[in-house]
């Protein structure tokens, strides 16, 4: 989603994000699971050891260590591929400070960093999501690839396993129907591995897909939803499992000018119980900068595995994903950015365990890198 919205930024000179450090309290509070607690955002531009700190699409909690780790999309173009680690601080329901403390270089199998698209398009990547195993302590992180058949540019997407230095140490075994192809068939561009939940016991790995492959139909629109799929991976053996067919909204708003950019989409997921996935759906419109975050309880007990059939439809999907609505964040009635990751924190005073979303803000002096803090009632 990061370059369309970077080629359209321009519609929104009138908005007015400040630049500076803000910490807000909550406004109001949405009838749900889901309570909104505070809001924290990091300085547009920030920089920490000699890199800019933005593009944040991803984030997990290491509760042994209290560390956390979130990783930039910045697909080398201002700074080598990379993550961060960082300590946030909550104090009385509110998120005190964010200190950075470090930060790792991705590297390929080869050693080297990524490169760019300048010096290499066909191994560039385009990081999105990010997770510490902490059986392993290894960390996984997913890139999207690149489909640009015009120019010759087919890369796939993947899932890599690195250790905490950012150096490659194996990848996942890629899905047959999750190959970029030049014809229209497998994934679509720029929206494919964008989220990543481990099993509780870390034997398994879930990975969303952004929006439908070709095969599966077309993109959602303000009329019509659409269907993703959800792949489940043995971690072990670094091979798919199963897929599972999940149903995501229509587009929230219409676009102004009419037929203009618009996109519904899987953005992040988390782990919420056995078999079950926080799963966040991420809709924009061009001419409304804000974007509507809605929030499901997904279930995947029941569902059906689908990796064998070719095309997903309600004739084709004997029985999908369940979902239910958690938390809608247009009803908090506050400016909500591009929320790419969600992250289980630490136990708040009173026992209540908290959720944190990360927004990514594309690198653009309009958008903001928000830190969104919840409480989950029991």
């Amino acid at each position: 989603m990061r370059s369309q919205i970077i080629s359209i930024v321009s519609l929104f000179l009138l908005v007015c994000c400040n630049p500076q450090k803000k910490i807000t309290n909550a406004g109001s509070n949405s009838i749900s699971p889901l309570k909104f607690l505070a809001e924290y955002d990091v300085p547009n531009g920030e920089q920490f050891q000699r890199t800019t700190i933005g593009g944040l699409s991803g984030i997990d909690y290491d509760a042994k260590n209290d560390d956390y780790y979130i990783i930039s999309d910045d697909r080398s173009a201002i700074n080598p591929a990379r993550f961060y680690t960082a300590k946030i601080r909550i104090t009385e329901n509110r998120i005190d400070t964010v200190e950075f403390t470090d930060v790792k270089t991705f590297h390929q199998q080869n050693g080297e960093s990524y490169p760019n698209s300048k010096q290499d398009p066909l191994h560039t990547p385009d990081p999105e999501d990010i997770r510490y195993n902490a059986a392993t302590g290894e960390i996984v992180w997913s890139s999207e690839g690149e489909r640009k058949p015009e120019n010759n540019i087919l890369e796939d997407p993947s899932v890599i396993v690195a250790d905490q230095n950012g150096n490659y140490k194996d990848s996942f075994e890629l899905p047959a129907n999750m190959h970029m192809q030049a014809t229209e068939n497998g994934p679509r561009q720029n929206s494919v591995f964008e989220g990543l939940a481990f099993s509780a016991d870390y034997k398994f790995l879930f990975v969303s897909v952004e929006e439908p492959i070709y095969e599966d139909g077309t993109r959602a629109t303000n009329d019509s939803a659409a269907w993703i799929r959800l792949i489940k991976f043995d971690t072990e053996k670094r091979k798919q499992v199963a897929q599972y067919a999940y149903k995501i909204e229509h587009v929230a708003y219409p676009t102004m000018p009419s037929n203009s950019f618009k996109i519904n989409g899987v953005s992040a997921i988390l782990l919420a119980a056995e078999n079950k996935l926080f799963v966040v759906e991420r809709s924009f419109s061009t001419g409304r900068l804000a974007c509507t975050i809605r929030v499901f309880l997904a279930d995947m007990n029941d569902a059906a595995d689908v990796a064998s059939t070719k095309s997903l439809s309600p004739q084709s999907v004997s029985t999908p994903v369940s979902k239910k609505l958690l938390l809608n964040m247009d009803e908090l009635g506050r400016y909500i950015d591009n929320i790419e990751g969600v992250t289980w924190g630490p136990l708040l005073s009173n026992g209540h365990r908290s959720l944190i979303f990360v927004a990514d803000n594309n690198f653009s002096p309009l958008q903001k890198t928000q830190l969104l803090l919840f409480e989950l009632i029991p």
